[in-house]
């Protein structure tokens, strides 16, 4: 049986007589694509830097950025898929502070750190499964859902730990987060080239199986995909763990990244991680968007974030940017569809209306 063409990232033929060429309208459709125009952004910010900025281009300065974002990237992906089916998981960063407050409580209870890993991913997943039997099961909206669970989780954390901070991990493991000598001769840590490698694995399965396709049918008309026979509520209750389990590692992440294990980890991350999706052209309705863009939208705060700190502008201020870029992440893609959608109208009803030939 034939299958209806996508039509999320494919342009749409020209209109007969006189039209532009196909290779033309393909050219101009990735050209004006946001996730491209966000990757040309990237680009930009990043050519500036190396010209304005001294140091900002060396392999330590390097190391640092990418790597002070690693814990959103990580996160970031599961947060692409769930936002394609057009839901929202806003407990990923208290399931970061609840995995990191976890680490440092059973470290100091005398575990191996061993031990410790596989205990907070499981937490990860119940947290994951939470949020998916309420989403899926109780039917409430995963916006509402995820705001509950964001205090839960974190109010969580500080029972285990309460106020303390703790410190002194073991150093083979400390030195994993921090260590840039994954490829010899580059600046990756162990923890961005994780990233690198998922991310991949990330854009095959949404853009190239079943599954992908599956998850942008379920975010651009649910009920209709219900009807052709794919199962939406595992499919989002499967994201919802994901999601539950990558939070809890980034915490075990950050934590070694920092050597402290505190309750109030990774505060407020939640915004940056749906920021750096929803910059990259993720439609937060669902049905739309790349993992190409929400990769470029990650990177691009994280690059004008360390260019920014380079030059002393205060982290307030910075909180500000990271915002703006929010909205606009939001906004302008929806003004240009207005746009364009209002110029095809006019165009549509200026065009000359062809008779029917009389029959003879």
């Amino acid at each position: 049986m034939a299958t209806a063409p996508d039509t999320r990232t494919a342009p749409r033929p020209p209109a007969r007589g006189g039209g532009p060429s196909r290779t033309g309208a393909l050219a101009r459709s990735a050209a004006l694509r946001w996730d491209t125009a966000v990757g040309a952004l990237l680009v930009a910010v990043f050519t500036v830097g190396l010209g304005t900025t001294e140091g900002f281009g060396s392999g330590e300065n390097l190391a640092f950025a990418f790597n002070d974002i690693a814990e959103v990237a990580l996160i970031a992906l599961p947060m692409t898929l769930l936002v394609v089916t057009g839901q929202v998981d806003l407990s990923v960063a208290s399931m970061l502070g609840l995995g990191s407050a976890l680490t440092g409580a059973l470290w100091n209870a005398g575990w191996a750190f061993e031990m410790i890993v596989p205990v907070v991913l499981l937490v990860g997943v119940a947290g994951g499964l939470l949020n998916g039997w309420l989403v899926t099961r109780v039917g409430l909206p995963s916006l509402a859902v995820t705001i509950g669970t964001l205090a839960l989780y974190r109010g969580l954390a500080s029972v285990a730990l309460g106020s303390d901070a703790v410190t002194d991990f073991p150093s083979a493991y400390a030195d994993w987060a921090v260590d840039t000598t994954t490829i010899p001769g580059t600046f990756l840590t162990y923890p961005v080239a994780l990233f690198a490698v998922l991310a991949v694995a990330t854009g095959v399965l949404l853009h190239r199986t079943v599954f992908g396709r599956s998850l942008y049918a379920i975010g651009a008309q649910e009920e209709a995909a219900h009807f052709a026979g794919i199962r939406v509520k595992r499919f989002k209750l499967i994201l919802f763990v994901v999601s539950g389990l990558v939070s809890a590692f980034a915490g075990i992440v950050f934590t070694l990244r920092y050597g402290s294990a505190r309750a109030d980890n990774g505060l407020g991350f939640e915004m940056l991680v749906i920021a750096s999706v929803l910059l990259g052209g993720v439609d937060f309705d669902g049905g739309r968007g790349t993992l190409f863009g929400a990769v470029a939208g990650v990177l691009l705060i994280g690059v004008l974030k360390n260019l920014l700190t380079l030059n002393d502008v205060p982290n307030e201020v910075q909180v500000i940017v990271t915002g703006l870029l929010l909205v606009a992440s939001v906004l302008t893609p929806r003004v240009v569809t207005t746009v364009a959608g209002r110029r095809h109208r006019r165009a549509a009803g200026a065009a000359p209306r062809t008779e029917p030939p009389e029959p003879r």
